[in-house]
């Protein structure tokens, strides 16, 4: 696995430079992981005093996040018994900072992925509120995603309604081709 996932190089470097550290995870995603850590972070964040709300809105981001990992990372472990169980690399980090939360992911993408992310964040970032809510209700009504989504096309609109601000993305070059892709959302 590539160590360019790493978000922080240690975590002792996220907790200085986010704030305190709730869950930290690099390695390899596929469905069975993401219920796993799922259970994880539900715990943790019950174990701090984060509101209902905000846990909420926390684990639907961290579910967003991590499906996308599983879908579109461009590093995937070979072989496996089941065709349809993807294993792909990616780390995602939770963590607070005074009185606001920040979940950020990281996963390589291919250079033609990274361009549709590209576009795709470029017109989130500029949508209000509403609009974002009115997106997201369009979408659950068609049901119709893009072609080339694996899921329903919601994950990036959800993690930007469920977010305070806008989300912030950085795409990077990777030094195995591919582009390093980094997600951050702050509730």
């Amino acid at each position: 696995m590539n160590r360019e996932l790493c978000i922080c190089a240690e975590p002792q470097g996220c907790i200085l430079k986010n704030g305190e550290l709730i869950f930290y995870y690099v390695g390899y995603f596929s469905q069975n992981i993401i219920h796993a850590i799922g259970d994880a972070v539900r715990a943790r964040l019950e174990s701090t005093d984060t509101p209902g709300g905000v846990r909420r809105r926390l684990f639907s981001i961290f579910v967003e996040m991590a499906q996308n990992i599983v879908h579109y990372s461009s590093e995937q472990l070979p072989g496996g018994r089941d065709p349809g169980a993807e294993i792909r690399a990616g780390s995602v980090c939770i963590c607070r900072e005074d009185d606001h939360y920040h979940i950020i992911c990281r996963n390589p993408v291919t250079t033609e992925w990274a361009e549709r992310l590209r576009c795709a964040l470029e017109d989130l970032r500029q949508m209000s509120r509403d609009e974002i809510r009115q997106a997201y209700r369009q979408q659950m009504r068609e049901g119709e995603p893009d072609t080339l989504s694996k899921g329903a096309g919601l994950g990036l609109l959800t993690i930007a309604r469920d977010s305070r601000d806008p989300i912030d993305f950085r795409l990077e070059q990777g030094s195995e081709g591919d582009l390093l892709f980094t997600l951050k959302a702050t509730l």
